[in-house]
């Protein structure tokens, strides 16, 4: 063959069959699932005997489950903004759910604290926007404010204002979890259940963003009250209760609620599956805070957060640790589980340092999360850092008084702001926080102590007084709120 003809087939050949071209590796996508007062062992894989979740299991198998993992608030606003901004909510001086209980009785009087998520504050979408993602929210935001703030549009404080390109939540009538009768689906049919019909949207927003990064915020209203679930569910949970005397909470109606949480996570994972995009996708499943356990200091037959103490709103374990679990094929370790502890501020850092690590390194302080890519990627990698705090300066019908807290290693510290005794616990060895160490640990708790207020002041931390008002026989009343005009 002569070199004339050899150059005319090489010709030919590029022409009929170009080379391959590699594109620079896409961004990762970004699901962030985020149930609502699910508390620590709501779930199959964290122990639960009642709530059926084989999809939330499966994906724990698939990827890594954190078994130390916490909500950066025992209620659930100031977790959503810590999610948001990767800033402690004592930072944010949002500390309690919007627009919080007004009880004027008590033996303290709580700081006035900021009703909203500031739209000054950069958040994880308007980040990951600059950075070429498309942001979708679906579900509960609670970051709004109903009142006019100064020098801000009503619009700035909606998930449109704070970085999404797009946001749904319920459509107007919808009465707990049920849409209204007239509200037509797409497929034609009447109403149905909330759940579901977020979850029809969240898999439309994955379908036609398929060829671009993406973070999507489902932001579940499940299992929060009211206690609604479908009949179905229902009945097939009173019928397992039926043949199950042993299981303490016994609310058939709570674990549907569940269910239906589960079921929409196994059709989530399904169509990431389903459309090849797994590899390329992490999927995050958290929960804003503990499962309620009582309310006004009756007992509650809805949540149970054994062994750990108490629930939503608590000053205890049961209020803050949380089930968490990552899924990334390729990139998480599938079947693992991690025990160091994270919280719901190293989000932000985490979620920039999968689209870009050279972003994520040049944030600007104050960010108090860090990433946790690497424990992704190895549980057995190390954290720089030991401690982590809260700060609830309030009353809650779940709760006790209000207080601040600090969990160093093994350590936790709960510093109460009335004058209920602070209580010292090691969670190794007691983990339901039943014996306060204290009288036999004073040196460390003086510590604890004393780190825990330097803390509070480095992130300006508003503290609660005594309360000229206080009276004994109306402590946990709650006073009407009082609307700015």
């Amino acid at each position: 063959m002569t070199p004339f003809i050899q150059r005319i087939l090489f010709v030919l050949t590029v022409s009929l069959f170009p080379p391959t071209v590699h594109a620079a590796a896409q961004p990762a996508n970004i699901i962030l699932l985020l149930a609502d007062d699910l508390g620590w062992t709501g779930i199959g894989c964290y122990g639960n005997t009642l709530h059926e979740t084989p999809n939330l299991d499966r994906l724990a198998k698939q990827g890594m489950q954190f078994t130390d993992a916490y909500a950066a608030c025992t209620v659930c606003s100031p977790t959503r903004a810590s999610l948001m901004t990767g800033k402690y909510p004592a930072r944010l001086h949002l500390t309690d759910f919007i627009a919080g209980q007004n009880r004027p009785f008590e033996k303290l009087t709580i700081p006035a604290w900021t009703k909203y998520l500031s739209p000054k504050e950069e958040t994880i979408a308007e980040a990951l926007r600059s950075h070429g993602y498309v942001t979708a929210h679906i579900g509960k935001w609670h970051l709004e404010t109903k009142s006019p703030v100064k020098g801000f549009r009503a619009e700035q404080f909606l998930p449109i204002g704070q970085g999404f390109e797009t946001s749904l939540d319920k459509p107007t009538g919808t009465r707990g979890y049920f849409l209204p009768t007239t509200f037509t689906r797409d497929d034609g049919s009447k109403g149905g259940f909330v759940t579901d019909y977020f979850t029809d949207e969240a898999l439309k927003v994955i379908a036609k963003n398929r060829a671009k990064p993406f973070f999507l915020y489902l932001a579940y209203h499940n299992p929060h009250t009211p206690i609604q679930g479908k009949a179905t569910l229902k009945a097939h949970y009173e019928k397992k209760l039926a043949t199950r005397p042993d299981i303490k909470i016994r609310n058939a109606t709570y674990a549907a609620m569940i269910h239906s949480l589960d079921e929409s996570v196994g059709r989530i994972t399904k169509k990431v599956d389903e459309l090849e995009l797994s590899r390329n996708t992490l999927i995050l499943f958290v929960s804003d805070n503990g499962g309620l356990t009582q309310r006004n200091g009756k007992i509650d037959n809805i949540a149970d957060n054994s062994p750990l103490r108490r629930g939503k709103g608590s000053a205890y374990e049961g209020g803050v640790r949380v089930p968490m679990i990552a899924r990334w094929p390729g990139t998480v370790p599938a079947a693992t589980k991690c025990s160091t502890p994270v919280m719901t501020i190293d989000f932000f850092r985490t979620a920039l340092d999968v689209a870009s690590k050279e972003r994520s390194a040049k944030l600007a302080a104050p960010i108090d999360g860090v990433s946790i890519l690497g424990l992704m990627k190895n549980p057995q990698s190390e954290l720089k850092r030991d401690t982590l705090y809260w700060h609830y300066p309030h009353y809650h019908a779940g709760g006790d008084a209000p207080y601040s807290a600090v969990r160093r290693g093994k350590w936790r510290y709960i510093d109460f702001h009335d004058d209920t005794p602070d209580a010292l616990y090691d969670l190794a060895a007691d983990i339901g926080e039943t014996k306060n160490l204290i009288p036999r640990q004073s040196k460390l708790a003086a510590e604890l102590k004393s780190q825990l207020a330097r803390w509070r002041e480095s992130v300006g931390a508003q503290m609660p007084r005594k309360n000229p008002r206080f009276d004994p026989d109306k402590t946990g009343k709650s006073a009407p709120q009082k609307r700015k005009r």
